[in-house]
């Protein structure tokens, strides 16, 4: 029986850690500003190697409102945002998912992975 279960270990290990992380490159306080607009930036890493780099799509999550990202210029694996904040909001919470393709037997299959939960804090000029 167990010798069963080793050979189901390679298989395991191609699952194991394939959609990727997600790590976030915004400040965790930013000033507040007019415009009631922050950036937000994320760097997704995968060792999946069937995934189609192309194909990613990035989202910041906050609340129930999900705001495309933008790819920053000559990285292949960053994107960017400026998230809307009203002025009477001091603090959020906001994760970041990605979606993308990956190759599989029979053809392309879609995948998505999605980042911890992020506080962003807008504190008032002093």
């Amino acid at each position: 029986m167990w010798k069963k279960s080793l050979l189901l270990l390679p298989v395991l290990a191609l699952f194991v850690g394939c959609a990727g992380v997600g790590s976030n490159l915004s400040a965790q306080r930013q000033t507040r500003n007019p415009e009631n607009l922050y950036q937000v930036e994320v760097e997704f890493d995968s060792r999946q190697q069937s995934l189609r780099w192309e194909s990613v799509k990035a989202y910041v999550i906050v609340g129930k409102e999900s705001y495309e990202m933008r790819k920053i210029h000559l990285m292949n694996n960053r994107w960017e945002a400026m998230v809307p904040i009203p002025a009477n909001v001091n603090t959020i919470a906001y994760h970041y998912k990605f979606d993308y393709l990956y190759n599989d037997f029979g053809g392309p299959k879609p995948g998505s992975a999605s980042t911890r939960t992020y506080a962003l804090e807008i504190v008032d000029q002093p």
